[in-house]
């Protein structure tokens, strides 16, 4: 069997995804977390889940509501799990009607029964399964409760196909208009294979997909317009509020039914008083910085700094050992370079930077399994609004802090195609944790001081210059007004330990494949190129290939000022992977982790060494976030347009920082 996994957005779907098949998919504690579908093996069996996500309603206004409005028709699941937040229920029962008119086996997952019973408040399940049609299971997904039961229902479903016994629940003239366009369109829909119900109420919706599919004549589009002007004129509002309006009485005679509310959860009352605080009018946005400079200060000056200092340590000390055993056993020189010189050297000098990523994503982490997240993107919609960009732009822009790959996926939950864009192209200016080992290397080279405060002032100056393009963008490229902007703010809650734990093995891990896959590889590479000359002679470095290539292009930095091939060739390898320039230096250095930020005073001054960090920072990402890129542009030419604008905006940043410092100092 295979069952779809169906919810508004923040209901708990990844969390159950994860209780039904023993995955370890991130959860989040704000909405758009899931971007894409995911699909599992239920424990204990060979029926398969798909994690679909979130969405409020079966209208293709977003790319998230395609997603899985396309896999329930074209993917034909055997069954569809509804999860829905019993806290909020009334809202949550929107999608559900969608669904039942869809005319597939379906059981209702009641997710978040322990905060109900703590808020006083009583569902009878019972009735409510009855005045619905479709079976309701109260569960628990964080405390794996009604798991169980849950699995037997869809089971049930599923084999006996059992449908919704309702999804009829007009009267009046959307009655008439929802029935006069299904007799109409039936044999339409059945060529196509789609509920003819689900089809006329898609029609009276304006939906245009759903029109294109079911092919109909002109004839049949004009009798379809005239029922929807009939039902307007005398309901005197519009098709959408009809149609709202109609699945909303519904469901508030279901819920007079079989809800008894007596009160507020002791969550929701306390999400109340911190909002108070923490989204407030004027000290949100300062409390929001503050948090951020703590969690900066924390992981470079304190924590991350300790630990990277003692695994920098433990990596040098290895490499000292290896190099004098390979000594002693009188190993072959050649590879005994490749060894030292290009494999512990590039791999080594980017492994002690581990930590400081690991202790980054923890605090951050913790403000998004908390909540908080959620509210940073609502207290900067009126800030993105002024560079046309609503609030929502603000998640995959705080997910660019972290790897600008999921950040351009997580571009997917935005409705406007304009945004969407407009989002892709800016999101590159936040500083991913790629560039950190970059910033730790150079800042305790060259400012060792401070260390916390350069950082930050490099990821505060990539923000003010994507706000800048972004005002740039606002009346070139991406002309228009940004959609309005809603979004639903979640109870605050205690970060979970097993939910914190799995990102920061998941980008730990993540660290360590690139650093034994493509920095491995990358730093193999680069010794060879340095190392042998076109014949394949051994050389010194100076005369090797990769010098050759580098100082062909090392001209192009000069303004920058470190016209030095070395530095152009780790600027080159920092296209596979950012951390790559770290190793690239090192191997080109011939020194070791610890002692490379001893080695780059060499090659650069201070003011050469920020206008390197400002080129690394904002020029284009790895060649896995190009390829995001692409993916979502779904074009050759934009991406293109993406990758030379990055570079051009870097180069002429740098300059503009270098030749305006050399007046100076």
């Amino acid at each position: 069997m295979r069952y779809a996994l169906v919810g508004n957005q923040n209901c708990g779907k990844t969390t159950l995804f994860n209780q039904l098949t023993g995955s370890n998919q991130h959860v989040g504690n704000f909405p758009g977390v899931t971007v894409d579908s995911k699909e599992g093996t239920i424990k204990d069996t060979q029926d398969t889940v798909v994690d679909l996500p979130g969405i409020y309603s079966l209208s293709p206004y977003s790319n998230e509501e395609i997603v899985t409005r396309d896999f329930i028709i074209n993917q034909k699941p055997d069954a569809i799990v509804n999860i829905i937040d019993a806290t909020n229920i009334e809202r949550n029962l929107y999608l559900s009607l969608q669904l039942m008119e869809l005319h597939v086996p379906m059981v209702i997952a009641a997710n978040m029964m322990d905060e109900v019973i703590e808020s006083k408040t009583s569902i009878d399940i019972k009735k409510l399964s009855e005045e619905l049609g479709v079976k309701v299971i109260p569960i628990s997904a964080i405390h794996n409760e009604g798991i169980d039961d849950l699995l037997q229902a869809m089971n049930k479903v599923a084999t006996k196909k059992i449908y919704p016994s309702k999804y009829d629940f007009c009267t009046g003239p959307v009655h008439r208009a929802i029935h006069g366009i299904t007799h109409l369109i039936e044999d339409h829909a059945q060529a196509i294979d789609v509920q003819p119900r689900f089809a006329a109420t898609k029609l009276v919706e304006g939906d245009e997909p759903m029109q294109k599919a079911l092919r109909l004549t002109e004839n049949e589009l004009d009798m379809i317009e005239h029922s929807v002007v009939e039902m307007e004129e005398q309901l005197q509002t519009d098709r959408e509020a009809a149609l709202a309006d109609m699945r909303y009485n519904y469901i508030e005679q279901v819920i007079a039914k079989t809800v008894k509310k007596s009160g507020e959860s002791k969550a929701y009352l306390r999400s109340v008083a911190i909002d108070a605080i923490l989204t407030h009018k004027y000290f949100a946005i300062p409390i929001f910085l503050g948090i951020m400079l703590s969690i900066f200060y924390l992981t470079f000056n304190v924590f991350g700094a300790l630990l990277s200092d003692a695994l920098a340590y433990l990596v040098d000390t290895i490499t000292l050992s290896v190099d004098t055993a390979l000594t002693a056993f009188g190993m072959n020189p050649v590879v005994h370079s490749l060894i030292i010189d290009g494999i512990f050297a590039g791999v080594g000098s980017v492994l002690s930077f581990l930590p400081i990523i690991v202790v980054l994503f923890f605090f951050l982490t913790i403000l998004e399994d908390s909540g908080y997240m959620a509210r940073v993107a609502f207290v900067m919609d009126k800030l993105l609004r002024k560079i046309g960009l609503s609030g929502r732009s603000i998640v995959p822009m705080l997910i660019g802090f972290g790897c600008t790959v999921p950040a351009v996926m997580a571009t997917r939950t935005l409705s406007s195609e304009r945004d969407r864009k407009m989002t892709i192209f800016l999101t590159p200016f936040m500083s991913c944790s790629a560039k950190l080992p970059i910033y730790s290397v150079f800042t305790y080279a060259f400012f060792p001081k401070y260390q916390a405060w350069v950082m930050i002032l490099l990821y505060v100056l990539g923000i003010v210059i994507g706000i800048l393009f972004g005002l740039l963008f606002k009346v070139t490229a991406f002309k228009g007004q940004p959609t309005p902007f809603v979004l639903e703010l979640p109870n605050y809650r205690m970060p979970s330990v097993k939910s914190v734990m799995l990102l920061m093995w998941d980008k730990a891990k993540d660290f360590l494949t690139r650093a034994f896959t493509v920095i491995f590889i990358g730093s193999m590479l680069i010794w060879f190129l340095q190392t042998f000359d076109f014949r394949f002679n051994t050389v010194e470095s100076t005369q090797s290939m990769l010098a050759y290539i580098g100082k062909w292009i090392a001209p192009l930095f000069a303004p920058l000022g470190f016209n030095d091939w070395r530095v152009a060739t780790a600027l080159i390898s920092g296209f596979t992977a950012k951390e790559a320039v770290v190793s690239t230096l090192a191997v080109l250095l011939s020194t070791t982790s610890s002692a490379l930020s001893e080695t780059l005073p060499t090659i650069f001054t201070p003011l050469s060494a920020f206008s390197f960090l400002i080129f690394t920072l904002l020029y284009t990402p790895c060649v896995a976030a190009i390829g995001a890129v692409k993916q979502e542009l779904n074009s050759g030419f934009l991406t293109l347009c993406f990758v030379i604008l990055q570079c051009v905006i870097a180069w002429l940043c740098a300059v503009c920082f270098y030749q305006i410092g050399c007046i100076f100092l």
